[in-house]
């Protein structure tokens, strides 16, 4: 489950348990997980067909979410994505990740683009409040919309539970199993342009050029939109049968994290960036970049670089693997750091602002 999805889910499912006396109706696009109906106060409700173009986007939310608040006359709406219905007059909250399409909209399928150009502003506007995950979107959203800083929240993300270290025995096990017994590097993400694995394949080739290393690269994700760009980097690269990518690993990307050497997140743009958190929990130093909302979630838990500076990519390699101390310095307060950042006072954030607006 990754960045909004895991975001939906951690705060819903609070909210239900932490106030049985409200009744909370979940509306699906397509045949829904039984999980997710979390106690006897949720009905789930299956409308509309699967949104899964822009023009589904607009009839399901305009037509199928619309019907639905008004039959079951609602008294607020939560969007846990930023989408909501125009049409509609019942008070909303909505939760806004990120405005990466504004920044990089060559990063997105052309008919994405135009939707979120033309709909984003409007929902943004709409809403009765909005909760942003970082102090990095909110200052994006209040200088891209105008909006008052009055009417935004803000409501981090936090590291979902089971990320932790793991016994020695485990890192060996998963380092046979995923990187021919050497250590490695990680990336755990969605392969996505702006998540720079081009770079990452790059500053990777020239560590291993220039340093003599037994490291290896380990890259988990699921491809996105212009892959081949990604596969066009890894075969250019001299270093390739050390570099593994995998992307189905579902019941073991945790353990992965954290037999690793360190976590590489040196995205060029993120809302948030939830394996930062999840790499300080499970005991793994950081390398991420300085822009956008990566600094504020790293705090100075993690070795902070520029992005597009192959050198500096490369030299923050280098010293995880040549300086314990500031390895280990980073592994503490990481642990630290993961303090900062929690579910349910999220959960209690975001109730709130729902009980401000609500028609009650």
């Amino acid at each position: 489950m990754e960045g909004v999805a895991r975001y939906i889910y951690e705060v819903t499912r609070r909210m239900v348990a932490n106030h049985p006396e409200h009744e909370f109706i979940f509306l699906f696009d397509r045949p829904f997980d039984p999980e997710f109906v979390f106690a006897d106060n949720v009905t789930a409700l299956e409308i509309g067909v699967p949104a899964r173009l822009p023009i589904l986007f607009k009839l399901w939310f305009e037509y199928s979410v619309h019907r639905a608040l008004k039959k079951y006359k609602a008294d607020v709406f939560f969007s846990g994505d930023a989408y909501l219905s125009l049409r509609s007059n019942i008070p909303s909250v909505m939760v806004s990740h990120d405005l990466a399409y504004i920044h990089y909209p060559d990063h997105l399928p052309g008919h994405h683009l135009r939707y979120y150009k033309k709909f984003f502003p409007l929902f943004h506007k709409r809403a009765n409040h909005i909760i942003a995950v970082s102090e990095a979107t909110k200052a994006d959203i209040i200088e891209q919309f105008g909006i008052s800083a009055s009417k935004i929240s803000i409501g981090h993300n936090a590291s979902p539970k089971g990320f932790a270290p793991v016994v020695k025995s485990t890192k060996i096990e998963i380092r046979n199993q995923y990187s021919e017994g050497y250590p490695y590097f990680f990336y755990l993400g969605s392969l996505h342009p702006r998540k720079n694995i081009v770079k990452l394949i790059e500053a990777f080739s020239s560590y291993k050029a220039t340093h003599n290393t037994e490291h290896h690269l380990v890259i988990v994700g699921r491809p996105a939109w212009n892959f081949h760009q990604i596969q066009k980097a890894y075969n250019f690269s001299p270093f390739k049968h050390e570099i593994h990518m995998y992307h189905d690993v579902k019941d073991e990307a945790k353990e992965m994290l954290a037999s690793a050497i360190a976590l590489i997140y040196i995205s060029t743009f993120e809302g948030f960036g939830i394996p930062i958190l999840e790499a300080f929990s499970s005991g793994v130093p950081v390398i991420t970049s300085n822009t956008s909302s990566m600094p504020e979630v790293a705090g100075d838990a993690a070795i902070v670089i520029d992005p597009n500076d192959t050198n500096e990519i490369v030299g923050a390699m280098h010293s995880i693997v040549s300086d314990e101390s500031r390895r280990e310095q980073l592994i503490s307060k990481g642990f630290k750091r993961t303090n900062d950042f929690d579910w349910d006072r999220t959960a209690e954030i975001v109730y709130n602002c729902l009980m401000k607006v609500a028609k009650v």
